[in-house]
């Protein structure tokens, strides 16, 4: 699998569809890993749509250093950042308050289908944004270290030290909550 860096070549090369491809792989898996900057489903999909307006209009050079989906990802990071930058000022609503309109709820309860991965979900929203952001993206995304490495601009050691920290503030917050584990 060329994890849609053949598309983004066809695209490249004027083939719209390969644009259209790329999107429909990777908006869904995006817009959640972005929410966990924004910590609000509609700026996510905001900044979905920004970055891949970024890759479709200044169609930045993809080396093949890293996977497309490693690349992709540093993009939308960096739109978050400047975007959290720009807008200091967010008014944060814990995710069990926030009212969802239907098509908001839908992309949710897709990606949220058993009531564990729904507490697994409200437990992460509690913890660092780093340790969101890392645990997302090597168990949701299935990064490896070097590639959340890649996307958070961090040292492959510094990601191994954020996600046994994460792991253990997860276990005690899953804990909080009455998760059981199985033996």
């Amino acid at each position: 699998m060329d994890n849609g860096a053949r598309s983004y070549r066809r695209f490249l090369a004027g083939d719209r569809e390969g644009l259209r491809e790329i999107i429909c792989e990777y908006r869904v898996g995006l817009m959640l890993y972005l929410n966990s900057f924004v910590q609000n489903i509609h700026t996510a999909e905001d900044l979905t749509e920004e970055t891949f307006t970024v890759i479709a209009i200044k169609k930045p050079k993809f080396s093949e250093k890293s996977s497309f989906k490693t690349w992709l990802y540093a993009i939308g990071r960096n739109t978050s950042v400047t975007y959290l930058r720009k807008n200091t000022k967010l008014d944060v609503v814990p995710l069990e308050s926030q009212e969802y309109f239907a098509d908001e709820k839908n992309i949710e309860d897709e990606y949220l289908k058993s009531e564990q991965k729904q507490v697994l979900h409200k437990a992460m929203h509690k913890l660092k944004l780093e340790y969101r952001q890392v645990l997302y993206l090597t168990f949701f995304e299935g990064f490896s270290n070097e590639e959340a490495a890649s996307i958070m601009k961090k040292s492959r050691r510094q990601i191994e030290n954020l996600l046994y920290n994460a792991k253990a503030s997860l276990k005690t917050e899953l804990e909080r909550r009455g998760f059981a584990y199985e033996e």
